[in-house]
């Protein structure tokens, strides 16, 4: 199988720890991705330009990153990060508001990124971080179960994650609770230090 990602993508880091829990790690390899180069052969393999894109053994594209990981669990037996039973939908809601948390987050940097000074909307840009400070009051809240290794949980590091990288960790002084909860998961789970993406130097 091929992943196509880009080393700084929440989404594409959710994926890559998933295989790794799963078992399924070294099945894939991965291939830098660039959604800005409109020759890049993803926008073939995902009209939409996003990744990650899972190109499996028999050619079939796979996106976006929530059916990637229905994917890899079904590959690897089922219910292995995606619960069955009563624990299901309590683990794809927790992936559901970490997700928001990342889009929400990824869409604050774009605004920097794409748009000039004299362009930019403090308004939307308002808009964008009320969501993620909702979520993550939510999930200071309650946080995940300490052993939590569903899809849920790691969403959740992987969003917190990004809010190291792209953010400086602000979310840090206000969520103790959620501090704890990642050093444990990070503990416990090699890949999230494996998967982390440290920007070169300026």
């Amino acid at each position: 199988m091929i992943l196509r990602n880009a080393p700084p993508s929440p989404f594409g880091r959710k994926i890559r720890i998933a295989a790794d829990l799963l078992g399924l790690s070294q099945r894939i390899t991965i291939l830098a991705a660039d959604t800005n180069d409109s020759s890049d052969t993803l926008r073939q393999q995902n009209p939409l330009g996003k990744i990650p894109v899972l190109i499996t053994a028999e050619g079939m594209a796979i996106y976006d990153s929530r059916v990637i990981v229905e994917y890899l669990d079904e590959l690897a037996g089922g219910g292995k990060i995606i619960p069955a039973g009563a624990a299901r939908y309590p683990a794809l809601v927790l992936q559901a508001l970490a997700d928001g948390i990342m889009d929400a987050s990824i869409l604050r940097v774009y605004e920097l990124r794409f748009r000039a000074e004299n362009e930019r909307s403090a308004k939307w840009a308002d808009y964008q971080s009320d969501k993620v400070k909702r979520g993550l009051d939510e999930l200071e809240r309650r946080p995940p179960a300490v052993d939590d290794h569903s899809i849920g949980g790691i969403a959740v590091a992987c969003a917190l994650g990004y809010q190291d990288l792209r953010f400086n960790g602000d979310w840090r002084a206000s969520s103790p609770k959620l501090v704890a909860w990642l050093d444990g998961f990070a503990a416990r789970v090699p890949a999230f230090a494996a998967t982390k993406f440290t920007p070169p130097p300026a």
